[in-house]
């Protein structure tokens, strides 16, 4: 699947609550093209977080399969899905997910620990990445020193330092003003042009997918509309 990044093919997932069983997704298929900015939406329990979590790898799917970069990833074991999703996805939540008493630098730094790059190495691309976002200046400034763009900027970094292929960003600009809102959303427009990073995003915004150059819409846990944006 050399074309695509991102696979989904007939994808359902079911919970079990007592001798109920609620239909998250419910056969859902779509490809979404390497470097390609897209977009989630739908309204609140249509499946976009189950969605989330599947292609995140956090979650397994009840039926059928997630293909990221042509690997299946429900075939995976446990390690397997931790050492691929340190290696091969970058996430940006709403929250931000900064650990308070770090400065940005240390925080960007953290995936890298994981994977056990060494320190100067670390030092360096911290440091490009954060001056590559505009927030170089803030380099040693702690999360709770910066502001709520300030820190997604810093969350985009992160996300970004092991070079993933693919970036989810989970409600990215839920929690910022309306200018920092904007300009998160021309930094990842940015990035999905200037790399080959694919950014999959999910958003209850309309306002924000006019950044995006694929739009899929989810209602009751089955795809609506596959809408391509830009080509």
């Amino acid at each position: 699947m050399p074309d695509y990044s991102v696979v989904v093919k007939g994808l359902s997932k079911i919970f079990s609550s007592g001798d109920t069983e609620i239909t998250a997704l419910d056969d859902v298929s779509f490809s979404i093209g390497r470097g390609e900015f897209a977009a989630i939406v739908g309204p609140s329990g249509s499946g976009k977080s189950s969605l989330m979590h599947i292609l995140g790898t956090i979650d397994r799917p009840t039926r059928g399969e997630v293909y990221i970069d042509g690997v299946a990833t429900s075939k995976m074991t446990g390690d397997q899905l931790a050492e691929f999703r340190n290696k091969k996805l970058g996430f940006v939540f709403q929250a931000f997910n900064l650990v308070p008493g770090l400065d940005a630098q240390r925080n960007v730094e953290l995936p890298m620990m994981v994977s056990s790059v060494p320190e100067h190495e670390r030092a360096r691309r911290s440091k490009e990445l954060l001056d590559m976002l505009g927030v170089g200046h803030r380099l040693k400034q702690r999360a709770t020193q910066l502001s709520g763009g300030e820190q997604q900027r810093v969350a985009v970094a992160r996300a970004l330092v092991n070079n993933p292929s693919l970036i989810l960003a989970d409600e990215p600009t839920g929690n910022l003003d309306t200018h920092s809102k904007e300009e998160v959303m021309k930094l990842l427009k940015g990035i999905s042009r200037r790399t080959s990073v694919t950014i999959v995003m999910v958003t209850h915004d309309p306002a924000t997918t006019k950044h995006c150059d694929r739009i899929i819409h989810i209602k009751d846990g089955k795809v609506e509309k596959n809408e391509v944006t830009r080509r």
